[in-house]
């Protein structure tokens, strides 16, 4: 099976800095994190307000679920954390 992201679904964990997104591979769910600071538009942000980080992310949603494929191709774990050294 391959890694896909039927659900657009997508939350910003305020504790952790993150936006949370899940993929599915069959009918295994896998959760994912992107870190704000991995999305360029976040990072500068003025305010950090969630629906800025919301925003980067939804700009962003095609690179950052081919990066969550690449590394769910590295290897199974319970969740993935992306940071921005995954991006380069």
């Amino acid at each position: 099976m391959t890694l896909n992201f039927p659900n657009p679904s997508r939350s910003y964990d305020a504790a952790a800095k993150r936006i949370r997104f899940t993929g599915h591979d069959g009918m295994f769910e896998v959760p994912f994190f992107v870190e704000v600071a991995a999305l360029s538009a976040a990072s500068s942000a003025a305010t950090g307000a969630e629906a800025e980080y919301l925003s980067a992310f939804d700009a962003k949603r095609s690179s950052i679920q081919d990066v969550a494929r690449e590394a769910y191709s590295h290897g199974r774990k319970n969740m993935y954390v992306l940071t921005r050294a995954d991006f380069r």
